[in-house]
């Protein structure tokens, strides 16, 4: 090797180097199938709630469908549950169902969907509660009062929704 003006310290840093290129490539990244599918169901669920809160409300701007389209949480479908349930399928598909990582991945979306159903949604209510309480104390008494942020969980039909279109964008992603 000595030969070629390749030294030993040359090997050991331009192998992982030429490797961590490749890896980094984006093309390789895009025809992932776990990858693409869990993009287009996270963007496709933003999406449809954005379309859904544009034909549903009767003033709405702008600032409203892009903070929805970027950022909001809750809301129909569920983008929480098309994402995980779009992972879980896909590496079902692409491993199979008896893999370790599928195996992960089914449990890592069961906890995804149950804490969006039930702790966010929870949390929400209970935030909703103590605003409503500490505006009405702060009227009474004329204190100044900062309302805290309210979590919006998602009911079980928006659940329901976001998992059905999950698994219908990763079938679609993998079969097609």
């Amino acid at each position: 090797m000595a030969e070629y003006g390749l030294t030993r310290i040359a090997i050991l840093t331009e192998i992982p180097l030429m490797e961590y290129q490749k890896a980094m490539d984006l093309t390789v990244v895009i025809k992932n199938d776990v990858f693409m599918s869990a993009v287009l169901s996270l963007f496709t669920a933003q999406f449809a709630k954005a379309l859904i809160v544009l034909l549903t409300s009767r003033k709405v701007g702008i600032k409203e469908i892009f903070s929805t389209l970027l950022w909001r949480t809750g809301g129909m479908p569920s983008s929480h549950s098309a994402l995980v349930t779009s992972i879980a399928t896909s590496i079902g598909f692409s491993s199979g169902l008896s893999s370790d990582v599928f195996a992960l991945s089914f449990f890592f979306a069961l906890v995804v969907i149950r804490d969006a159903m039930g702790v966010r949604r929870s949390a929400g209510l209970q935030a909703r509660a103590l605003n409503t309480l500490g505006t009405r104390v702060a009227r009474r008494l004329h204190i100044p009062f900062k309302p805290v942020k309210e979590i919006n969980g998602h009911t079980f039909p928006q659940v329901v929704a976001g998992s059905i279109m999950g698994f219908f964008i990763a079938l679609a992603v993998y079969t097609l």
